[in-house]
């Protein structure tokens, strides 16, 4: 009687197995997602052009996985429980979005982050459904290490002189490729070559190496076949040493942060094989990284093969030895130390011991490696990288400068935000100093201001309440259980701890991984019934479903439709380097603008088009076409500095300077720290004064002097301000005063009979070597204006008859004019 009894528990076991042909449509359009994405420069979202296009196709293709799980998973739609809840709550984000567009201060970006937080709710709802069945689960996490592998390996062939070949590769599905080169792969700055692999930006490839790593040793630790041992053992070095190259202090200050908080939710058998793994592979990989650093550097100035081989020889040589040395911990090793610690693990606290006994080691290697000789055995770009963490280093006080800044933005903007894009639209007009930054390098920060306190409580409760079910529900699991989906955490964790000190999920790519790991952590969360807000299956299968399809539709043709606008931008710019036909040129740009009418890069090659023809004919028609698109643009971008510098470029070219002068004055505020824009003010006030001055027009004098003097006496406060700095901190673009500046300022207070106004501003730009007019033009109405006050300088004046004969009398003549 037995058997036909586990026959039919057999049977049915197989029949649950089985899937439809819809999980594995949509299981296969995942697994593509994840390995389209990253390389198309991991979707990052620049705020230009060229970054747009791949962001909107990865909406379409969200959509696409949306409408794929909802036919898939329509029949099994619930509103029952907390976790179910939270696949309404994950809708409140681009809702947030969508409410901050009522004060956007760029219409443009903040409609692109509307779309991109589309498709991160898309994510989560998809993880949060299909990371429950394990079938689904265990095919989404080998695809995410295996992806993260691929572009561990991409990197270092670039690193290694290889990009050709990566290109070759790469040219087929990627974007990013020119010229037969993924660009910027490996970056150049001031620090030198800095590997960055699809991201072009190596702080944000170090906080994704670090999520990997941990992942790495995560599974060499739970993998049961030995080969999946000796595989993520064997990556461990390139992993470690790709971070090396990257050259990225934050990543290096924020991983032992990370492991310590990991190392917590681990017993403390798996705490010293972690500590094991990452201490054995992180030991050879310091002692290959010098080699493995000078060849790269050699490589990348000009390419040999014997050298590629040679560096890959000595990393895939390191490989081998910690993957062979995983396969042997796991297997001969690790059980006996999970026995010996069987008892000790019982115990409550027995995993807090562990991380802070790491904690105490991890701070003595810190100060050997920068306090001691050891640093020698680095190579000299890391060592010095390692020196220079401090709280004094400039870049820190950059950050916190940011962060300063960002805090006003917010008080101007409390409730809901300034939209998507806020910080880089907004922050010049907050800035401390002359900083550039487009992003705050603060996540949380610059979601803050996009989207004000409203939409920020309800992003970090949606986070928290993530976390804190899946600590408990971690807690009350089995080992297995807890194991099933640990490396969403490992994810989800690394990269938000990261994006405290850099725009990580700028990166669209990074967001998707975050809320895929987040919909990972919520799949398998503790979980209680929702008895008040219990609706019927068939209620919330139609409403769920239809409210999730329509915004998805709408998403989807927006997105079309942007893919459209960004290909018609493109396209105006690829004509206008060879065409000179005016119809050619406008025909993409109109496309463009007939579906986002201020996009800025179509609007100023349009308003530059209509200008050029009107220097050529003098038609006005197109002096006032190229002035009205401006001006309504300037309605959706009222911050976009070049576009209002082609505003006043259109009034220039008309001849009508007092136009262009009320643009400067009005958005000097957004400004405050652009030398030029006070340069223009101060200057063409001038110019209009005294032409008001010419015709006896004294009150419209006033106006322009007053209104050019306040802007120098505000270049004299900025100058001032700047002494203030921290020793460490640069400075950032020039702010300073120039010759005419000083010059205008000095007449204009001069003829407002403000003598000793006149001499103070003068006197700024007095220089020893008189040989330059512009020099004796400076020092001649000083001394007139010191004259007016009754008062000689006669040693200057000595200096000055040296290079002007006539100095005294010109000087004489100055004083004796009267305003």
């Amino acid at each position: 009687m037995s058997n036909p009894v586990y026959g039919k528990k057999a049977a049915a076991s197989r029949k649950g197995e089985k899937r439809s042909a819809l999980f594995w449509v949509l299981i296969s359009g995942v697994l593509l997602f994840l390995a389209w994405t990253p390389f198309q420069t991991a979707l990052f979202n620049g705020q230009m052009l060229e970054f747009e296009k791949p962001i909107f196709w990865a909406a379409i293709l969200a959509c696409l996985l949306i409408f794929l799980w909802i036919a898939h998973s329509y029949k099994s739609i619930q509103i029952k429980d907390q976790r179910d809840w939270l696949a309404v709550g994950v809708l409140l984000l681009p809702l947030t979005y969508i409410l901050s567009l009522i004060s956007a201060a760029s219409h443009v970006l903040a409609m692109n982050m509307v779309i991109i937080n589309c498709i991160y709710a898309i994510m989560f709802i998809i993880g949060l459904y299909v990371l429950r069945d394990k079938l689904g689960n265990r095919i989404i996490q080998s695809t995410i290490m295996a992806v993260a592998y691929l572009i561990v390996g991409f990197g270092l062939l670039h690193w290694f002189g290889q990009g050709k070949t990566a290109g070759a590769i790469a040219k087929w599905f990627s974007n990013t490729v020119l010229n037969g080169t993924y660009t910027h792969a490996v970056m150049t700055d001031s620090n030198g070559l800095r590997l960055t692999s699809v991201f072009q930006y190596a702080n944000t490839y170090a906080a994704f190496l670090m999520a990997f790593l941990f992942a790495a040793v995560f599974f060499v630790t739970t993998s049961r076949k030995w080969y999946g041992q000796a595989f993520h053992s064997f990556m461990l070095v390139p992993v470690i040493v790709s971070l090396l190259l990257t050259l990225s202090r934050g990543g290096l200050v924020m991983l032992p942060v990370v492991f310590v908080l990991l190392l917590l939710f681990l017993k403390p058998a798996k705490q010293l094989l972690w500590i094991l793994y990452c201490g054995i592979a992180g030991v050879v990989s310091l002692i290959i990284s010098k080699p493995v650093t000078e060849l790269g550097l050699s490589l990348n100035e000009a390419f040999s093969g014997s050298g590629a081989l040679k560096g890959w020889g000595i990393l895939l040589g390191a490989s081998a030895i910690i993957g062979l040395l995983g396969w042997v911990i796991q297997s001969f090793i690790a059980p006996k130390l999970e026995q010996a610690l069987g008892s000790w693990s019982s115990r409550k606290t027995s995993n807090l011991w562990i991380p802070l006994g790491s904690v105490i080691i991890g701070g003595l290697l810190i100060f050997l490696f920068i306090g001691t000789g050891l640093k020698n055995i680095l190579p000299q770009s890391i060592s010095v990288r390692l020196e220079n963490i401090n709280f004094n280093q400039h870049s820190v006080l950059e950050r916190f400068t940011f962060y300063k800044d960002a805090i006003k933005v917010l008080a101007d903007y409390p409730i809901i935000g300034a939209g998507g894009g806020a910080w880089a639209s907004l922050y010049e007009q907050y800035q401390n100093n002359p900083y550039t930054s487009r992003q705050a390098h603060n996540f949380f920060l610059q979601y803050l201001i996009e989207v004000g306190i409203v939409g920020f409580v309800i992003f970090m409760s949606f986070i928290l309440y993530t976390f804190y079910k899946y600590i408990r529900g971690y807690i009350i699991g089995s080992e297995e259980e807890r194991n099933s989906h640990f490396l969403y955490l490992i994810i989800v964790l690394s990269i938000l701890i990261h994006s405290i000190l850099d725009f990580n999920l700028s990166y669209v790519f990074m967001g998707i991984l975050v809320f895929l790991g987040l919909g990972g952590m919520a799949a398998v969360m503790d979980n209680k019934p929702m008895k008040k807000w219990n609706l019927k299956d068939s209620t919330a299968r139609g409403v769920y479903s239809a409210v999730v399809g329509l915004c998805a539709i709408l998403v989807m043709i927006t997105s079309i439709r942007y893919v459209q606008a960004a290909d018609s931008g493109m396209e105006a710019r690829r004509v206008v380097q060879v065409s000179t036909s005016f119809e050619e040129i406008k025909a993409p740009l109109d496309k463009d603008l007939s579906i986002r009418p201020s996009h800025p890069d179509s609007v100023l090659l349009t308003a530059s088009l209509y200008q050029t023809v009107y220097k050529q004919n003098q038609d006005e028609n197109f002096y006032n076409a190229s002035v009205a698109l401006l001006n309504k643009a300037l309605k959706d971008e009222p911050y976009n500095k070049s576009m209002l510098k082609s505003l006043i470029e259109s009034y220039e070219m008309k001849q009508e300077p007092e136009q262009a002068y009320e643009v400067l004055i009005n958005n000097a505020h957004k400004f405050k720290w652009d030398i030029n824009w006070y340069e223009q003010i101060i200057n063409k006030g001038y110019d209009l004064g005294t032409k008001a001055l010419g015709t006896g027009d004294t009150e419209t004098k006033d106006k322009y002097f007053k209104q050019a003097t306040e802007a120098f006496t505000d270049v004299q406060t900025g100058i001032q301000h700047l002494t203030t700095l921290p020793e460490g901190q640069f400075q950032g673009n020039p702010f300073e005063n120039t010759p005419d500046m000083i010059l205008h300022a000095g007449k204009m207070y001069f003829m407002m009979n403000q003598p000793e106004q006149s001499a103070n501003a003068l006197k700024i730009g007095i220089q020893d070597d008189l040989s330059p007019t512009s020099a004796q033009e400076i020092v001649r109405w000083y001394l007139a204006a010191l004259q007016k006050q009754g008062q000689n300088d006669e040693v200057l004046l000595e200096k000055l008859k040296q290079v002007d004969p006539n100095a005294e009398q010109n000087v004489k003549q100055l004083s004796d004019i009267q305003f």
